[in-house]
């Protein structure tokens, strides 16, 4: 049972003008550069022909980073406001605004103010991930892809909606779609990874789309406790509110076949309870409001109740708690048995926040629970087929000679994850990087690094830091690896990431529960595309030249070639590489006998004079 609306994204800004990483350090660090010169390439890649979409807020859609390196080739395709009511809303949704092509986009020059008024971050992290610099050295990864934008009001469906939206584009464009996401929420889905969104990502996933997602911004946070009750037993904790709140918002988990209750208490300054709650069961499902009463003060609480959440069968409880100066608070969780989690994020006027409070163990207590920073990745980032990004330091030579940077950022989220999902996947520079601001920001207060001036406006590039700016880095990564090789599958863009990821002293020392696989490495991750045959072929419905029938089939197939060229070389692999047979096309029906092959999938990799098209045969 999930619900709500916030987007926060916690990061972290830089206010000295001297600040270390900018971009074009990161590309180094994450060996974009050796991509841009080519080195032992067939070309420079740089992203074209993939769409990447950002679901954000703060998009500027008049800033010159978003023309090509050569400021000439405007590269966003559509806009979808979710906030702005004026309309049109995009064909089959019934909210929102869309912008379809350069004109209508430039008059509209930027998204409308919502909860965040207007903000910055969208503009800032989709110039990470493509931005073409408008003549300074700041430019992103993946310089002339194009660009889908959705100013995403978060709610279940309304990201599905978006991410839906980008995809249907994307067939209509004939190309491959990388989509970014720097955010991530405690209480949208299920902390373990289950849920609708879980769900709809894993499908759009097997339909080719790539997803990249920051892990979090609370490694430096203890805000996680977690117990395993082998018997009935109660488990104490105190926690805080995080700042810039109006209260905490807890979320906790428990095992399937497990309920568990929870109280609410409130202590004096030498930790002794003054008031506390009746213990609330996980079976009680439904929302609740209530008061906790101290010697005539109270405070507000509300909480909903799940008994057995539909995606996991967990018992769960999202509670709400607000926030008061004058008493110390914690939580007594009841059970008999299982594994408990809770996590402790702000909650503000426009739902939750992204960001943590703390669990306390005060010393008076020594056996409270244990409190530490650890499963601190939220969703989308806790879902299997994401790429999930963690942030470091770029590292490069400074000028007096010295090597600096290269460690982890103390608030890159750290692992586990639930089951046996790695979670953070991969790291890229995510501190002090310098990318483009929006010109109609009304909340970023910073230091301006440098500015352009464009269209008789002036547009300024800034330094952030956080999970939010390493996450376009990587999509932008993936969009060279699908310019490389179209033919990829979306797992199979990930595992190239993950494999070619480098490691060194800093990831040895931090471990995976903070870098993931090791540091992403663009120029080796293109050089394995380029020698890695496609599982599946994305293709525009007008480029579909090449048809197999029946597919699944034993014993023959038909190849079917609708080609100007003479003679069509195909190429049979098994799924480990390895060529079975090669055969040559007409133009027409050819036929393929099966016999010998054993039952399994094979790749047809088809070549003429104009293309490779590589398309994928079941044998039964």
């Amino acid at each position: 049972m999930r619900k709500g609306l916030l987007f926060a994204s916690l990061i972290f800004l830089m206010m000295s003008a001297g600040a270390q990483g900018h971009l074009y350090r990161a590309a180094i660090d994450g060996r974009v550069d050796s991509v841009r010169a080519g080195i032992n390439l067939p070309q420079e890649f740089t992203g074209q022909g993939v769409i990447i979409g950002v679901t954000d807020w703060g998009f500027d859609y008049t800033h010159p980073v978003f023309y090509d390196t050569n400021m000439q080739n405007y590269r966003v395709l559509r806009a979808w406001d979710q906030f702005k009511t004026s309309g049109p809303a995009p064909e089959g949704y019934n909210y929102g605004t869309e912008y379809v092509g350069r004109e209508a986009l430039l008059a509209a020059q930027c998204d409308t103010s919502n909860v965040y008024d207007y903000a910055y971050h969208g503009t800032h992290c989709a110039g990470i991930a493509g931005g073409g610099g408008a003549g300074t050295i700041y430019r992103g990864v993946a310089v002339e892809a194009e660009y889908l934008f959705v100013s995403v009001s978060l709610t279940d469906q309304e990201v599905i909606d978006a991410w839906r939206w980008m995809y249907d584009v994307s067939q209509q464009e004939g190309k491959r779609l990388v989509i970014s996401m720097s955010w991530g929420l405690y209480w949208l889905d299920n902390m373990d990874g289950t849920g609708a969104l879980a769900d709809e990502m894993q499908r759009l996933n097997d339909l080719g789309v790539v997803f990249v997602t920051s892990a979090g911004n609370n490694g430096d946070e203890n805000c996680h406790i977690s117990h395993t009750f082998t018997q009935q037993d109660t488990l104490r904790t105190q926690f805080t509110f995080p700042p810039s709140s109006i209260g905490s918002s807890i979320t906790m988990m428990g095992t399937a076949g497990h309920p568990f209750a929870f109280s609410l208490f409130a202590m004096d300054n030498n930790y002794n309870i003054v008031a506390e709650t009746p213990f609330h069961p996980t079976a009680d499902d439904g929302i609740y409001e209530n008061w906790l009463v101290i010697n005539g003060d109270s405070v507000y609480y509300a909480f909903i109740a799940d008994s057995a959440n539909i995606y996991n069968d967990r018992p769960e409880v999202q509670l709400d708690v607000a926030k008061h100066s004058g008493y110390k608070f914690g939580l007594a969780i009841a059970s008999a048995g299982g594994d408990f989690h809770a996590w402790n994020m702000a909650l503000i006027e426009t739902k939750y926040g992204n960001w943590g409070g703390t669990f306390a163990k005060p010393s008076a207590h020594p056996d409270w629970a244990d409190v530490d920073a650890l499963y601190g990745v939220s969703t989308p980032g806790n879902i299997d087929c994401a790429i999930t990004v963690a942030a470091h330091a770029a590292r490069y030579t400074a000028p007096s000679g010295h090597v600096v940077g290269g460690s982890i950022a103390d608030f890159s989220s750290s692992g586990p994850s639930f089951g046996q999902v790695t979670k953070p996947d991969i790291s890229a520079p995510g501190k002090n990087v310098v990318s483009s601001l929006s010109s109609f920001t009304t909340t970023y207060t910073g230091t301006t690094t440098t500015s352009v001036q464009f269209n008789d406006r002036n547009y300024r590039f800034v330094s952030l830091s956080g999970t939010s700016m390493a996450c376009p880095f990587v999509a932008g990564v993936a969009a060279l690896v699908l310019q490389a090789n179209p033919n990829l599958s979306a797992t199979q863009v990930k595992q190239i990431l993950l494999e070619t990821a480098y490691n060194d002293q800093f990831t040895d020392e931090a471990g995976v529960l903070r870098f993931g696989n090791g540091k992403v490495n663009a120029y080796q991750a293109v050089l394995r595309a380029l020698n890695t045959v496609g599982i599946d072929h994305y293709v525009s419905p007008k480029e579909s030249n090449y048809t197999i029938f029946p597919n699944p089939a034993s014993g023959q197939c038909f190849i079917t070639a609708n080609t100007e060229s003479e003679f069509v070389n195909c190429q049979i692999f098994d799924l480990s590489g390895r060529m079975i047979q090669q055969i040559t096309l007409t133009s027409g029906a050819n036929t393929l006998n099966l016999n010998g092959f054993a039952p399994g999938c094979y790749l047809l990799k088809i070549t003429d004079n104009k293309k490779v098209v590589t398309k994928k045969l079941v044998v039964r």
